[in-house]
């Protein structure tokens, strides 16, 4: 990924605060709440998402309209659902942008949904190292053997991370 270059930001009006509160939602349901707050910016950028500042951090994301924490949204207000846990030895390839392959995967939640973001946590701590899109719904991840099963699009380290505001 480029270099993400921000080009504007601006506080949103509360009509617009309740549709991104509702869609969060949708996602995490009553976690949702965690993410409350009566200031949240928009940041334009030139990125393939939309940023929302809550309490002036990068705590959420669009992307193809559907909203979910970034990773520092993850660590700072940590949520116990949509989880896909990895063993330890996946770790060093998932910082560095990685997919998720089945064999690495130690457990899952039972709201994992195919087409829907998951945070990736490692099996030690218990914290978020990435952001992906699952391939699968939970059922059909675990009764997999091999391949591919969460394509990654947020990690420690990347442009996302490491973005001043």
């Amino acid at each position: 990924m480029s270099k993400i270059q921000t080009k504007k930001r601006h506080p949103i009006k509360k009509s617009q605060i309740s549709r991104i509160e509702e869609k969060l939602r949708e996602e995490m349901g009553t976690y949702a709440d965690l993410f409350a707050s009566k200031q949240i910016e928009f940041v334009s950028t030139n990125a393939p998402f939309q940023i929302y500042l809550v309490d002036k951090a990068a705590l959420l994301l669009e992307r193809e309209g559907i909203i979910f924490p970034t990773l520092l949204g993850a660590l700072e207000r940590p949520f116990p659902n949509r989880r896909v846990t990895i063993d330890m030895g996946a770790i060093p390839y998932v910082i560095n942008g990685a997919d998720i392959m089945r064999p690495g995967v130690v457990m899952v939640t039972d709201d994992i949904r195919a087409g829907h973001p998951v945070q990736i946590v490692d099996e030690k701590h218990g914290k978020p190292v990435a952001l992906g899109i699952a391939l699968y719904d939970a059922d059909d991840l675990r009764s997999c053997t091999s391949g591919k099963v969460i394509k990654t699009f947020h990690h420690i380290g990347d442009e996302l991370w490491n973005l001043e505001i």
